[in-house]
This record gives structure tokens, C-alpha cells and sequence, in this order.
């Protein structure tokens, strides 16, 4: 018989956990939903325990969510060790085991080292479950930390289907799928960032029963996870926020900060999306309330590039604000001796040559037109052909032997040298209170190499600075794209640039994958030019614009190099946008199945109103594409169904009965997910925006 005085239980709003300590581990023995008040705890854990078989310790060992070595545990440690200069076999002892409600806190002391591990778990808003680490050690100490797992998670067998996000730069977030078996799927970046691995957002499947576990590595900096089923067939997962090369050393360190990891527990992938958008929402958003609408961006580089003068800034001002823009922001090149990408980094002051007055004639002229003013800046990276770093070359990360290797022209300040901190924080003071500006796009296009380890925690206290200091500034956080996406930034900025590439083809499925965790008001996305600069394809305004609109749209070209029907239609999406950027912005999003590889559709759907999108990539193979079947409707509502118009011009030629769908048909929920819309999508680049609004509940 189990003691009951060893299990704890937890409950949030429709989930429940149960942990069951044994020896000097702790098992995670129930994840899913909620459990019957009255359920016998004990009994749950005999119900899912095996019996020793014949190749195991006479006292088998359990994964548990603290695994050592010591006892025979056959798989990775949650932690490493070394002192005196040789790696320890640690040997940890249960010393808390206590929660209550929502909340249960575990502690572990190293009888050999001395070493403590506190490991805080928090179910939080909408069921988000929410696991803290730290290391606590005495002064003095003489270990050093090579590593220790943020979380370890011991998961039951079925869920043994793995998705993970990998990409490049300009093709992020790509959907990877594979079997979860015994060999270690191991994921990780050693570039001082989250990066482009997307290991730091992973789903597990059970493909079966369609239940899903959404896990997120919440860090500033490097990660590394690794899946495996153990010898026991439990799939396992495990993250860890790397620590230094090295190690650290805890001679002086009285808490070592071993990361933050954010997962959940869903039936399906809509549910595990809702609550991961509701808990950033909630949870994560700086001040998330009083946001106000999401404003439409027109970003400089792509209209402009490094070709800047005074007049041509306030020309294209005028052009944004013509279709409807409200945020002019003035990319790169606009600071002392940034003619091109390899100068000028470092040195955040006003170029005379284009600004003579500084900025104040171009922020005027901006905000005259009713449109706030942002700017760019990368207040980590410094050029080598610079003044600071002709007179601080030592300023930079760089090893001991002083090879000073570039990535983009360019190497990183070392933050976590007072000095360096102090200039930068000062640079940006200066320019924020010397000039209304709204709007930052702070960006980071190299990465960590060498790698202090420092860095991570000094872009947090640098962005803490900024929060604290500029509350009313907004942050958009930037890494050649999709570089940095994790919570940790969230909760200090306002918005993500999910990729570089504008390209709507390539930039469907990079936004699909980030909105499958994140809502679409913090994942930028713009109308850029045609030809795309990065893929080169030539696409129409229509279906451009059409793609933008779901997320915090913006535009990346320029106005006045469009012809007027592309000016026309690019208005009248940005109006669009602004109609219905309450429901994008609030509503619950949910994508929607379609047989085609090629289509791409989504819904945003609040109580009484929704907006859809369907996008056809590629040549149909039959002519007329499977209607589109919504989700998530009153059955027993009537909702009025209109196609807002720009159509698309080839797309509309197809289209049956086009006034009834202009001036909207009128059917129940229920018809709109059996039946469905049947649109035109055979031709590729070819784009729909639906909306619904209920009118008989």
C-alpha cells in the first residue's frame, strides 16, 4: 500500500497533477484532466506501477522529475557536478515534499556537496502549468555547475509522436514530425539566443487519442532539450538552459537561476493554442490591458534601405499615411557613419549629414500626420569601423588569444562589463529623451561567439532597464527574424519579428507554426515589396495583403513605387485590418483542416464575430477545392457570412452567385462546419478573407 502522506495533488480549472515521492525522487504519476475529488490517490499509483522484472537493481530506480545515477538509473542526470576538479556522482535527498491548491515546491540537498535544488511548480492562468529551478549554494563552495535540467518530465508511453520547429534564417519554424523511440532526440542552440533550432517549442503527440503536451523552454539565452523513451518505455523530456561552457563556478554565486519552463496538458491542438495565447495574453504581455489597437507599421528598409536624406523620409511619411499607416518607423542607417552594413554599431547618434537638425524635423513631420514614430537601433553589436570601438576595442566579446572573428561586419558588446553596460543604457536614454519616440525595433543579427555565458543576464537587465525607465515605449524584439522568440522577451516587449521574409508563400507557414503558441497581435507581419527581395517572386497586392492582415500588420515597401490599384487595394486591407483588429486581437484562433497541402486557412472567432483567412499556394489538382469546414460555432446560431471585398481578380471570376456572397448569406453554425464554404482556390497566390457576425443566438 502507497503512503498517502508521500503523494501530492494539484488542480487547476479543468486539469489535474499528481506527484508520488519515492526514495528520493518524485514521480509525476497523473497529467491530464481533472481527476473526481474523491479519487484514490493511492490507488492511482498502484494502478500504474509495474513489478521489478530480471534486469533491474533489486530497488529499481524511477525516472522521476530528478534522476541520478546513483541506484542505477539508467538514462541522463538532471544534474552534473564537479569539485575538486574531477565530475562527482552527486547524491541528492528529498528534503521538501509539500502543496497544496495549485502550487507544490520540492527541494533536494547534495549530501556531497552541499548543494540545494528548489524546484517550484505553479499552475497559472488557463491551466499553463509553470516549473522554476534554482540552485542554492553556501559561500565558499567548491563545486561547479556543468549542468542541471530546468525540468525533467516523465510522460506516459503514448505520447510518443515528437513536433518540433527548426529553420533557418528566412525559412523559420518549420513543422518537423518524428516517433519518439530510444534513441536521444537532442535539440539546442550554443549561440547566446534561442535561435532558429526550435527546440524551445516542442509538442508531444499521443496519435491515437489526439491529446497533446505543448512545452516551452523559457529562456534569454541557450537551451538544449532532449526526448527518449526511457528503459521503462516513458517518453521523457528534458530541457535545460545551458550554463557557461566552463561551468559556473558557486564559489560566489548564491543562487544560480536554472530556468523557467511553460507547458500544458490538451484534447486537442485548438484547446493546447488557446491556452498557451490566453496565458501570454494574461500572463506575459507588459501591461497587456492597456494596449490599445495594434497599430499599422510602415518600416523604412525595404522602401529605402541605406539611401536616406531628410526629404525622402518625409515623402514616405506622407505616402504611409495616404493608405491608412499609423507607426512610420525609420530603420538602419540613420546613426553617425552608418552608410552601410559594416560601420557605424556602436555609435547611437544622430548622422549630421541626413539629419543636420537631428531628428526633430522628421519626428514633427511624423507625428503631424498623425502617426507615431519608431526607430531601429542593435544596442548589443558594435562595428569594428566605429568610434567606440576605436577607442574601446576591448569592449567586445573576444577570447583570451584576441581573435575577433565578425558574423554580418559586426561583433557584440560585452554587457557584463559595468562600463559597457552603463554607455549603452546611456545611448538609448539619450535618444529616447531627446526625441518622442514611440517605438523601438531593437534587433540582434550575430550571434554569441565567443560566449561569456554572461550575456544572457545582462539583456535582462537590460530590458529591465528599459521597462522601467520607458514604460510607455514600445519594444519590438528582432534576430535576423525569428531568432529570439521565447516568453522570457515577451514579458518586457510588445512584439516579435517572426521572420524577415515577407514573401506571404513562405511567410503563411512560419506564421501558422508561432501562432500555434502565440497570439497573432504580438507576431508582426507586413506587405512587403514585389519582387520579394529574399525570394525574388513577383506576387499581387491582393493576395499580399490579404496574408498580413492576420497578425500586427505593417508594410515593408514603398507606396509611392506602387501602381495606383496596388495603392488602392493595400488601403483598403489596412481598413479592413483596423475593422476587424479587435476580434484578431482578442479572439480564440484555430486553423483549420483542409485536404490540399497547399491551402492554408485559419479562423479568429470571439462570442459574436469572427474573421477567416484561406490562402492557396499552389495549382489545385481538382478544380473545384473541398469547401472549407469551420470550427468552433453555435450549432444553433445564424450568422451572416460575407466575402469583404477586394476579391481576388482571377480567384472572383469563379466565384458563384458573387452579389448573395457580397451582401452576405445567412446560415447556422452547424451548416458551416459539416457543409462548409466552397471559394475558388485552384489558381495559386489566390487569397479569401471571410467574416461572420451572429444575428440570431
Amino acid at each position: 500500500m502507497t503512503d498517502t502522506s508521500s503523494l501530492i495533488r494539484i488542480d487547476g480549472d479543468q486539469i489535474s497533477l499528481v506527484f508520488s515521492s519515492a526514495e528520493e525522487n518524485i514521480d509525476l504519476v497523473y497529467l491530464g484532466p481533472s481527476l473526481p475529488a474523491e479519487e484514490n490517490l493511492a490507488e492511482l499509483v498502484t494502478a500504474g506501477q509495474y513489478g521489478r522484472h530480471e534486469n533491474q537493481p533489486d530497488h529499481p530506480p524511477i525516472t522521476g522529475i530528478f534522476p541520478q545515477l546513483r541506484g542505477g538509473y539508467d538514462g541522463p542526470p538532471v544534474i552534473e557536478i564537479v569539485q575538486a576538479g574531477q565530475l562527482i556522482d552527486p547524491d541528492f535527498r528529498l528534503k521538501q515534499f509539500s502543496g497544496s491548491d495549485q502550487q507544490a515546491r520540492f527541494t533536494w540537498v547534495d549530501q556531497i556537496s552541499g548543494l540545494q535544488v528548489d524546484q517550484f511548480w505553479e499552475i497559472r492562468t488557463g491551466d499553463m502549468i509553470k516549473v522554476v529551478s534554482e540552485l542554492i549554494a553556501e559561500d565558499g563552495s567548491e563545486a561547479s555547475l556543468i549542468m542541471s535540467g530546468s525540468l525533467v518530465l516523465p510522460l506516459p508511453t503514448r505520447f510518443d509522436r515528437l513536433t518540433w520547429f527548426p529553420g533557418r534564417w528566412a525559412s523559420e519554424a518549420v513543422v518537423t514530425e518524428t516517433s519518439v523511440g530510444r534513441q536521444v532526440i537532442e535539440m539546442g542552440t550554443s549561440a547566446g539566443k534561442p535561435g532558429f533550432d526550435g527546440g524551445n517549442w516542442i509538442l508531444l503527440s499521443d496519435r491515437n487519442q489526439g491529446d497533446r503536451i505543448g512545452i516551452h523552454t523559457s529562456n534569454f539565452g541557450n537551451h538544449n532539450v532532449q526526448i527518449y523513451r526511457d528503459v521503462d518505455s516513458r517518453v521523457i523530456a528534458k530541457m535545460t538552459a545551458h550554463c557557461r561552457p566552463e561551468g559556473i563556478s558557486l564559489a560566489d554565486d548564491g543562487i544560480v537561476d536554472l530556468g523557467i519552463v511553460e507547458f500544458c496538458y490538451a484534447p486537442n491542438s485548438d484547446q493546447l493554442t488557446r491556452l498557451f495565447q490566453n496565458y501570454v495574453r494574461t500572463e506575459i504581455l507588459p501591461d497587456r490591458a492597456n494596449w490599445g489597437p495594434r497599430k499599422v507599421h510602415l518600416n523604412s528598409w525595404e522602401a529605402l534601405g541605406f539611401d536616406l536624406n531628410e526629404p525622402a523620409l518625409m515623402r514616405l511619411a506622407d505616402d504611409a499615411a495616404g493608405v491608412g499607416v499609423e507607426r512610420f518607423v525609420l530603420d538602419d542607417g540613420w546613426f553617425k557613419g552608418r552608410r552601410s552594413d559594416r560601420t557605424g554599431l556602436g555609435d547611437w547618434t544622430v548622422e549630421q549629414t541626413i539629419f543636420p537638425n537631428g531628428l526633430t524635423p522628421l519626428v514633427d513631420h511624423v507625428k503631424s500626420l498623425d502617426m507615431d514614430f519608431g526607430l531601429w537601433v542593435e544596442p548589443e553589436m558594435i562595428s569594428p569601423d566605429s568610434d567606440l570601438y576605436r577607442a574601446h576595442p576591448d569592449w567586445c566579446l573576444h577570447d583570451g588569444d584576441n581573435i575577433r572573428p565578425t558574423e554580418r561586419n559586426q561583433l557584440v558588446l560585452d554587457l557584463s562589463r559595468k562600463e559597457v553596460f552603463q554607455y549603452v543604457t546611456g545611448a538609448l536614454d539619450a535618444l529616447l529623451r531627446d526625441n518622442e519616440i514611440s517605438y523601438l525595433k531593437w534587433d540582434h543579427n550575430r550571434r554569441l561567439f565567443p560566449d561569456n555565458g554572461l550575456q544572457q543576464n545582462t539583456i535582462r537587465d537590460l530590458l529591465l532597464h528599459m521597462r522601467r525607465t520607458w514604460p510607455g515605449v514600445e519594444i519590438e524584439i528582432c534576430s535576423s527574424g525569428g531568432g529570439r522568440v521565447s516568453t522570457v522577451y515577451l514579458s518586457h516587449c510588445h512584439r516579435i519579428w517572426p521572420s524577415d521574409n515577407n514573401d506571404p508563400i513562405e511567410r503563411l507557414p512560419i506564421m501558422q507554426s508561432w501562432s500555434r503558441f502565440l497570439p497573432l497581435e504580438v507576431l508582426g507581419n507586413h506587405v512587403g515589396p514585389s519582387p520579394n527581395p529574399i525570394t525574388g517572386r513577383h506576387l499581387a497586392m491582393d493576395f499580399r495583403a490579404k496574408v498580413a492582415v492576420f497578425g500586427h500588420m505593417g508594410v515593408e515597401a514603398n507606396p509611392a513605387d506602387m501602381a495606383a490599384k496596388d495603392r488602392e487595394y493595400l488601403e483598403e486591407h489596412i481598413t479592413l485590418y483596423k475593422e476587424w483588429r479587435g476580434v484578431l486581437h482578442s479572439g480564440n484562433y484555430m486553423q483549420l483542416d483542409h485536404p490540399d497541402p497547399a491551402i492554408y486557412a485559419h479562423l479568429v472567432a470571439d462570442d459574436d464575430a469572427a474573421i477567416g483567412l484561406v490562402a492557396q499556394t499552389g495549382f489545385g489538382k481538382d478544380f473545384n477545392a473541398a469547401p472549407i469546414r469551420l470550427k468552433d460555432l453555435d450549432p444553433d446560431a445564424i450568422y451572416r457570412v460575407q466575402l469583404p471585398k477586394p476579391w481576388p481578380v482571377k480567384g472572383s471570376q469563379y466565384l458563384a452567385d458573387p452579389e448573395r456572397w457580397e451582401n452576405g448569406l445567412q446560415l447556422s453554425g452547424k451548416a458551416l462546419m459539416q457543409n462548409g464554404l466552397a471559394l475558388p482556390l485552384t489558381h495559386p497566390e489566390t487569397a479569401w478573407i471571410f467574416t461572420l457576425q451572429r444575428i440570431v443566438r
